[in-house]
């Protein structure tokens, strides 16, 4: 019975095989480089574009997605949310694939130069804000709180809900818009479509401002939901 014999590596090929798991690995982490290079480019440039218009200069600092996760494919940058200016610490979403079914998350620290809006005086609550009561700033706007308004027209108009103190910023939760309607009024809710206008007359059941979806009780004890389109009038669209 004949055994074939196999001859101990040498040391020269041990070194050659060492060198080529080394290149392969190289050329691995390179590709993965790029690849995270390119959805942080693709990423940085969209965060730019929802950004550059609400100051002077926008300084944005994006971490790198973690080397475990897979290669972004066709990615997708989104704000996921949408509502909220994009200032300070920012979670930004990216739809991977295709198909856009992998999501996963960058974290981002966006700040934002700028001006911004502050009570210029003490302003007691129930007050109806006034652009004499505001004055202007200048700062870094991602330093301000996640629900502070900048813009003077979202400010003027509305009613403050708690006492504002000189210098401070306006926050979200403490401004209300004046009510259009009051609870038990008499409204004219006006139905409306592509080809047809009918105003019908009920009783508010609720406070609501502009914008704001409120019942409405008819004297055929019928309620429907409409919106406040204006002083004591409701709109039902179709």
């Amino acid at each position: 019975m004949l055994r074939k014999r196999f001859a101990p590596l040498t040391i020269l090929c041990r070194y050659k095989i060492l060198g080529i798991l080394v290149s392969l690995l190289t050329l691995f982490v390179s590709n993965a480089q790029a690849n995270d290079d390119e959805l942080l480019h693709q990423v940085h440039q969209f965060l730019y574009q929802e950004t550059q218009a609400l100051g002077e200069e926008v300084v944005i600092d994006l971490r790198p997605p973690s080397p475990h996760l897979p290669t972004c494919v066709q990615p997708e940058p989104f704000l996921p949310n949408a509502n909220q200016a994009p200032v300070g610490r920012v979670s930004v979403g990216v739809r991977c694939g295709s198909d856009s079914r992998q999501v996963r998350y960058l974290q981002a620290q966006i700040d934002i130069i700028g001006s911004y809006v502050v009570a210029a005086r003490d302003i007691e609550r129930g007050t109806l804000i006034t652009a004499e009561m505001l004055s202007e700033r200048g700062g870094n706007l991602g330093e301000l709180a996640a629900q502070a308004l900048t813009d003077e027209k979202d400010i003027v108009g509305k009613i403050a809900q708690r006492p504002i103190r000189s210098g401070s910023t306006f926050l979200t939760q403490f401004l209300q818009a004046p009510h259009l309607v009051e609870r038990g009024q008499r409204v004219t809710v006006i139905a409306q479509g592509s080809s047809f206008r009918v105003s019908r007359e009920g009783e508010a059941l609720e406070n609501g401002a502009l914008g704001d979806r409120i019942r409405v009780r008819f004297d055929s004890r019928e309620i429907m939901t409409a919106r406040v389109s204006d002083q004591g009038i409701l709109v039902v669209d179709f």
